[in-house]
């Protein structure tokens, strides 16, 4: 039997030696061997008839009627009372669809006019295309505090550079690079408008300014790496500039600042290639950091090429070690429970890195719905039309379904374990270990998934729908956030709280050909109020037959109530037989524990949040486990097991 023992303790994981691509290509350098604007060709032109004809027939026809639905869709208006939701009542989601709605419409109609070529759709694109240049801002109502008023209509002579101001300036910077000429002719003040906007929202305030947080120019530890906003906006900046900016001067200088950005989010990003964002945010972390490498590669004539660097390479396969199952990926932080990462982002990864997993997971049951959806943005979009033929030609690919990983880094610290490795039959188990001052943090220390045959049994219910409150001293007062809610124990009666210091201890992980087990020490995850002087946790896989989830705790109080909580998505029967909790027949599992120990009991959560109600429906069932005879020292054991043996 090979045993392969992962990590011991909870040693952050070593920080990577990645070569700064700044101090590589100082200015002076990096304008040698920048392409010149009007040399640079990553894409076919709206001319380059034969190119747009080569697409694959379905992809076509999916463009070109993505085109005409966007001619019927009215353009949604932005009135200022819109844009002041945010400061009056703390909604973001109506403002936010008539924005996003906004730039679809434009994607879409420059996209089905580069296929179609008849200036069908020419009008209609230059409308759109002016109506975003008349908005005020293109800053979102929710990032607008950065600006020395703080929240409420924009000052629009500080223009503030923000997730999605840059990604309207990659709408408009493209638009330009494959229908500029076209435009012109529609009107000669329409691109020459748009080139101004962009320089002036865009490319100007990143050029004069070095305090946007996002930029991470001065990056000193571990414990201030910047979040997935760094990549985001460097990606999108350094679209503006390579694909628009005719100042030559400017873009040299503003292409190196974006290389000084990314230098700041890649020099304390673990070895192991772990995001703390989770999978839901690693397609504009670990992606956004691709784009960036792909557009400097490309403008570069591939002279920059950091692509060899093994961090690069294992921030991309993250993705693949956080999958679940199906549309089940691990949901660290505000990850959705269920999602589809970009399948161009992840295949033109894995072409970069030379990763079959990741070729594969983006090829596997590939359709032009999937491959170009209708709500991808447009710098993404404009890889995967040509991309499209690739991918769809792999459809047929086998997931990896990887039996085993460990990410040890101390922001991590996740196991992620199956039955076999190729197969998604049988038990998986997720747990993870870490800190309560992740990016997107929810308090979940100790957190553990379970599920058999690639169906849930514990879950994590994911984050809801933004607000103003999710990012402000409200956000723990929402039951998504808290521990209780959560595959955790209360201990008496207190919570876990937020923070780096709410962190766990003696962290340990091995697996071999039989088990994968974590082991950790929960209780500095819990405040002085808990009286807890240890919690180890064991989350143990036992290939093939149960997940076993042992509790040893010692207290110094009997102060409150202490209790195990589990999360599920299926309704449970607590009653019909002792020491058990059964689930719906099809789902195929039951639940194990000790009933002279525990009293167990299920409680009904309604949801009424979109975003939770899209992954899991209308409601969420919470297990609860209370103590017969509270004890300062106890072991508690809880097992999941398949009732049918052929698990």
């Amino acid at each position: 039997m090979a045993l392969a023992v992962f990590a011991a303790l909870s040693s952050a994981a070593a920080a990577p030696a990645v070569a700064s691509l700044a101090e590589q290509f100082p200015r002076a350098k990096l304008a040698q061997v920048l392409l010149p604007l009007q040399d640079w060709r990553p894409f076919p032109v709206y001319t380059n008839r034969a190119a747009w004809e080569s697409l694959p027939a379905p992809a076509k026809a999916h463009l070109v009627s993505l085109g005409e639905q966007a001619l019927t869709n009215v353009f949604p208006p932005l009135p200022a009372t819109l844009y002041l939701e945010y400061a009056r009542v703390g909604n973001r989601s109506r403002f936010q669809k008539h924005y996003f709605d906004r730039r679809e419409i434009l994607r879409a109609l420059v996209f089905a006019e580069c296929v179609e070529g008849r200036r069908r759709f020419l009008d209609a694109a230059a409308n759109a295309l002016w109506a975003i240049c008349e908005e005020s801002s293109w800053c979102l109502p929710a990032h607008v505090a950065a600006q020395k008023g703080g929240v409420g209509l924009p000052n629009v002579e500080e223009p503030i550079v923000d997730l999605f101001a840059g990604e309207t300036g990659v709408s408009v910077a493209w638009t330009l690079y494959l229908l500029g000429p076209e435009l012109k002719q529609v009107s000669a003040r329409l691109p020459q408008r748009a080139r101004r906007e962009l320089a002036e929202r865009i490319l100007r305030p990143v050029h004069e300014r070095d305090d946007f947080g996002w930029m991470a120019l001065n990056v000193t530890s571990a414990e201030r790496r910047p979040n997935n906003w760094t990549p985001w906006i460097a990606a999108s900046v350094l679209t503006a500039a390579l694909v628009g900016d005719t100042n030559v001067e400017r873009r040299v200088a503003v292409t190196h600042k974006m290389m000084r950005s990314l230098d700041g989010f890649l020099k304390f990003h673990p070895a192991d290639g772990g995001c703390d964002e989770g999978p839901g945010y690693w397609n504009r972390a670990a992606g956004s950091a691709l784009d960036c490498l792909d557009l400097l590669h490309s403008a570069s004539d591939g002279r920059i090429n950091h692509f060899g660097e093994p961090l690069i390479r294992e921030m991309g396969r993250f993705i693949c070690r956080a999958h679940i199952a199906g549309d089940y990926y691990v949901p660290i932080g505000d990850c959705a429970a269920r999602l589809e990462p970009e399948r161009s982002l992840v295949f033109r990864y894995g072409r970069r890195v030379q990763d079959a997993d990741l070729i594969a997971t983006a090829s596997h049951q590939a359709t032009v719905e999937n491959v170009l959806p209708e709500n991808q943005f447009f710098g993404r979009h404009i890889y995967a039309v040509f991309d499209a033929a690739d991918i769809l030609a792999g459809r047929n690919a086998k997931l990896p379904a990887l039996r085993d990983s460990w990410l040890e880094s101390e922001d991590l610290q996740l196991m992620t374990a199956r039955s076999r490795g190729g197969s998604f039959d049988g038990l998986y188990v997720a747990a993870w270990g870490a800190h309560n001052a992740q990016s997107h943090n929810h308090n979940d220390v100790g957190n553990v998934l379970v599920f058999l045959d690639g169906k849930p049994v514990f879950i994590d219910p994911g984050a809801p729908t933004y607000t103003a409150a999710t990012f402000s001293a409200k956000r723990y007062d929402h039951w998504a956030f808290q521990s209780q809610h959560h595959n955790l124990p209360t201990i008496n009666g207190a919570m876990q709280e937020a923070g780096r210091r709410f962190a766990a201890s003696q962290v340990s992980c091995r697996a071999d050909d039989i088990t994968a087990a974590l082991t950790m020490n929960l209780a500095p995850a819990y405040p002085a109020s808990a009286q807890v002087k240890s919690w180890v946790r064991q989350v143990t896989l036992v290939r093939n037959q149960h997940v076993e989830i042992r509790d040893q705790f010692t207290l110094s109080a009997l102060a409150g109530k202490t209790r195990l909580h589990f999360m599920s998505a299926e309704p449970l029967d607590a009653t019909r037989e002792p020491g058990r909790i059964l689930f719906p027949p099809a789902t195929g599992v039951r639940v194990e524990f000790d009933s002279a120990q525990l009293v167990p009991s299920v409680e009904t959560i309604p949801l009424d949040d979109e975003r939770l109600e899209k992954a899991w429906g209308g409601k969420l069932h919470r297990l609860t486990f209370d103590f017969k005879t509270p004890a300062l020292e106890q072991i508690v054991v809880i097992r999941v097991v398949p009732t049918l043996t052929n698990r």
